[in-house]
């Protein structure tokens, strides 16, 4: 497995850190990542691996304001990150000009995966949203979405604890343990990203239908930092000829980190071999 960074600076000035993970022998075809929120790509090289070891590539960011990218920790927007996802799609057509693009996302990640396939209705063979964060696990009240709109207008950057419930991330004690030592991963959100993320879902609902790619959609039952309801939602209103629905019983918030992870890869592993070869 070869492993390179590279970077760019996206129209903030903000430079952007990026990484790629690729098999030793041919590649088969690409999977462009986006991660969730306060974490970055250095949490995922277990799928890096697993894609590697079955011919397909890995790249991706870490969101700016996450990981080893710049600018305010927790700050970025929905919109502004689709740029940095149109780079990281343009980077690999070049390295792989020619071959099967797959974008996959989780959590946050998964939301924006979506999202940027709704709004931009990329030429990718397919997408993978994971634990999609289309609704929060727990119902955010009324008044607090209207003071995230205020605050997100007038104070952007303005940032806050993110509240996550780390003991809901997996099933596994060892991965909460890393998740806490890991210098790279933080608890902040900023305004604006907070408001994107809260009322971004409901337009992904709206427009579910018009999703123009195949779709894997997958889903922890025990899953309560997203709302699996949600996703479920979203499978249902997509369009069915395009749209597979897994859903892990028992599962927790990080499916590809859970005990079970080799037949969660397997399973994903299998969904992007099965649509490299359409067309």
């Amino acid at each position: 497995m070869g492993h390179t960074e590279f970077s760019w600076q996206n129209p903030s000035g903000i430079r952007i850190f990026a990484q790629h993970w690729q098999p030793e022998g041919k590649v088969r075809g690409t999977v462009a990542l986006i991660h969730g929120l306060g974490e970055h790509t250095g949490r995922y090289q277990n799928v890096a691996e697993a894609l590697n070891a079955s011919g397909y590539a890995l790249a991706g960011f870490d969101l700016p304001g996450h990981g080893r990218s710049e600018g305010t920790r927790g700050h970025a927007s929905y919109n502004g990150i689709l740029t940095e996802i149109d780079c990281l799609l343009t980077e690999i057509d070049h390295r792989y000009p020619g071959l099967p693009h797959f974008l996959y996302g989780h959590s946050m990640g998964g939301a924006l995966a979506l999202y940027y396939t709704l709004k931009r209705k990329p030429a990718l063979q397919g997408v993978i949203a994971t634990s999609p964060g289309l609704v929060p696990g727990t119902p955010v009240p009324a008044v607090k979405i209207f003071l995230a709109k205020w605050i997100a207008r007038f104070a952007p950057t303005f940032t806050m604890n993110n509240g996550l419930d780390l003991g809901n991330l997996a099933r596994d004690p060892a991965v909460i343990h890393a998740y806490k030592a890991d210098p790279l991963v933080h608890g902040k959100i900023s305004a604006r990203l907070g408001h994107d993320l809260l009322t971004s879902g409901r337009w992904m609902q709206a427009h579910a239908a018009e999703f123009p790619v195949p779709l894997l959609l997958v889903q922890g039952s025990a899953d309560s930092l997203v709302s699996p309801e949600a996703a479920a939602a979203f499978a249902q209103s997509a369009p069915t000829e395009k749209t597979t629905y897994k859903i892990w019983d028992g599962f927790y918030h990080e499916t590809h980190n859970e005990p079970e992870k080799q037949q969660v890869l397997n399973y994903m592993i299998h969904w992007i071999e099965t649509h490299s070869q359409v067309g």
